[in-house]
Formats: structure tokens, C-alpha cells, sequence
């Protein structure tokens, strides 16, 4: 199979006009009009005959009812491999002026700044855009509290990571002595605090079951210990890690949706968020920017998700971290793509 690397040098500058002419028009492109855009220096024959090596070779594909030809997954790869080894693209000043008030005017929660940044970025770049929260389960207990909140409930604040706080109810038989709640209190922070939530979430028990307490406080430990699991599990907010998505709207443009399938195939995939979720996660593993993953066509491995590329990156809230990106149909502008996606993760990561 012929690689990247092995394609000549007229054979990468025609596989790179090809791409670029497809993007710009969703049409096939034929020699004469890759000759009139592209100034290539040689006759349309000579790039009608570098086509077909290139079709040989598995990077350009040949519709029948047309004289053109259509770049592949094979094609798009290679030009992406080589966008993501020189230096990003510059952004449209407007664009980034854009993105930075409409994400900087949400002072409220990680989902609603997020969901602002699906939309932005799917309207910016005319694909779908979308966001996963972080996953809190990974970041680490650094102290808890329990405070009394009634004769009969207690309410346990966890602080995480970045300042994060999470807060679960703790109901208790009958009033329990301060002097009780203190020392619990005092116990969990010495055999808990500097683990990850899910470190935590099953082994909770075993970290508390042979503690020495005073006689007053082994009601309390012992509620930990029976429903440590389920105290932590509900520390998670609902949909942790899930996936935001922005408006499919956008997306009725283009060409490749004028029809219903591919449309209804990838909204399908919205209704199936832990798939997506994974899909969104997934880390192409070739030479790519730092923080930038792209899977393209087939690379994904799921039929429904064959006609459609997705761009994401990482944006870190303090050592929390979460995904941001887009998915569009394979014949996107990559360059614009991942210029924007990659200042939007930057964005994200400065104001969270």
C-alpha cells in the first residue's frame, strides 16, 4: 500500500488542489478546472495522467457519472497529517472576537459555558459542534466536611480538584454529638482525602472498616462504610461526562445533507451518548498537534460515523480535563477547522 510519503512531489501538489477544489465546490475535479485554479505549471493532460496514479494509489476515487475525481479517507489523512505538522492557521480576527464575547459573557456553570462553545464553534466552522464535560472521577479529594443540617441529616462536602465542590446528603438515625461528627469528620480526611473519586467509589470500605473511634462515632463511620460506594456515586452530577451538542441546523448547507440519511444517521448517533462520548475521546494515533485529535471516514471503526470526520481537542479546567470539537461530513476545510477548535479548547481552558 502506498504511503504518504511515497507520493512525488507534482503527485502531492495535485492530490492537495484536488482536496481544495472539492472543499470549495463539493464537485469533482477534473484536470482542466484544477489547471485554471491552481496554476500547477503543467498541461491538464499531465495532471489528468497524475490523477490516475493517484487513483492507483487509493487517494483519489472516480464517480461514474463524472469526469472528475473525489478525494478519499486515504486523501484527506495525508493533507491533514500535513496541516497538523506546520503551524496553525491564523484566525479571522472577527471570529475571534466572536467566540471570546460569547463565551466570556456566560459567568455560570461549566455545562452552560460549554453548550455556548458548541454552538459558537458550529457556527464559526458550519459543522455540528460539541462538547464533553470533564470527568470528575479522575480528580482528587482534597478535603471533606460534614455539616449538620437537621436532626436526622448531615451534608457532606467534598472538595475536589480546581476548587470543584460537590455536595451529597447524609441521612442519619436519630442526633448524633458534635463531638461525633467532628471526629468522623477528622477519620475520613486522614483515610480518604489525596485519593481520585474513583479510587474512592470501590475501595471506600475497605479504607474504613478496621478504623479505632470512639464509641459515639461508630454509628456514623459505619454508614460510610456499608454506603461509602453509593455516597461517592451520587457526589457525580447526572450525565457526568456527557455529551453537548450544538445546532444540526447548521449543517443544512451543505450538500452532503440535502438528503435525509446521512443527516438522520448522525443525529442517531446524539441519541446514543455513550458512544458518541467514545467517539468524541478517540486519539488518532498518528503524528498529530499536541491536544488535536481527527478521525476521518473509516479510522472510526463505526459504520454510521464512515461518512463523517471529527475534530476535537482538550481543554483543561485546572487538572480536570473534557473534549471540545466538531463533526462535519469527510470534505470539511480542515485548516479553518482546526484552527478554530484549537482556540476554542485554549479559550475554554483560560476561562474555566
Amino acid at each position: 500500500m502506498t504511503t504518504p510519503d511515497e507520493l512525488t512531489p507534482r503527485e502531492r501538489q495535485v492530490l492537495e488542489a484536488v482536496i481544495q477544489t472539492y472543499v470549495q465546490t463539493a464537485e469533482p475535479a477534473g484536470s482542466r478546472v484544477l489547471a485554471r485554479r491552481h496554476g500547477l505549471g503543467v498541461s491538464p493532460a499531465t495532471i489528468r495522467n497524475t490523477m490516475s496514479d493517484l487513483e492507483e494509489k487509493g487517494f483519489l476515487s472516480h464517480p461514474h457519472t463524472s469526469a472528475g475525481r473525489v478525494p478519499t479517507d486515504k486523501a484527506y489523512r495525508a493533507y491533514v497529517d500535513s496541516l497538523l505538522n506546520s503551524p496553525v492557521g491564523a484566525i479571522v480576527v472577527a471570529e475571534r472576537e466572536r467566540l471570546r464575547e460569547h463565551l466570556s459573557s456566560s459567568h455560570s456553570t461549566i455545562e452552560t459555558i460549554l453548550r455556548r462553545a458548541a454552538q459558537s464553534l458550529g457556527v464559526l466552522t458550519q459543522e455540528l459542534g460539541v462538547a464533553l464535560g470533564p470527568r470528575l472521577d479522575a480528580s482528587i479529594l482534597r478535603r471533606l466536611e460534614l455539616v449538620r443540617v437537621g436532626a436526622e441529616r448531615l451534608l457532606l462536602v467534598l472538595t475536589l480538584d480546581a476548587g470543584v465542590v460537590r455536595t451529597v446528603f447524609v441521612e442519619v438515625a436519630g442526633t448524633l454529638a458534635d463531638v461525633a461528627v467532628s471526629e468522623v469528620t477528622r477519620v475520613l480526611n486522614e483515610r480518604l482525602a489525596g485519593h481520585t473519586l474513583r479510587e474512592l467509589r470501590t475501595s471506600v470500605a475497605d479504607r474504613l472498616r478496621d478504623t479505632q473511634t470512639m464509641p459515639e462515632a461508630g454509628e456514623l463511620l459505619n454508614i460510610f462504610v456499608q454506603e461509602g460506594e453509593q455516597l461517592f456515586d451520587a457526589a457525580l452530577p447526572i450525565g457526568e461526562g456527557s455529551v453537548i451538542v450544538g445546532q444540526a441546523s447548521v449543517l443544512a448547507e451543505q450538500p452532503e445533507f440535502s438528503g435525509a440519511d446521512n443527516l438522520r444517521r448522525l443525529l442517531s448517533l446524539t441519541e446514543e451518548p455513550a458512544r458518541l462520548a467514545d467517539a468524541l475521546r478517540r486519539k488518532h494515533s498518528g503524528d498529530e498537534r499536541p491536544g488535536v485529535s481527527i478521525t476521518i471516514g473509516g479510522e472510526h471503526g463505526d459504520p454510521r460515523l464512515d461518512q463523517f470526520t471529527v475534530v476535537t481537542a482538550e481543554y483543561h479546567a485546572g487538572p480536570l480535563a473534557g473534549v471540545i470539537g466538531v463533526i462535519g461530513p469527510t470534505r470539511m476545510p480542515y485548516e479553518k477547522v482546526i484552527a478554530l477548535v484549537q482556540h476554542t479548547s485554549r479559550l475554554l481552558s483560560d476561562l474555566l
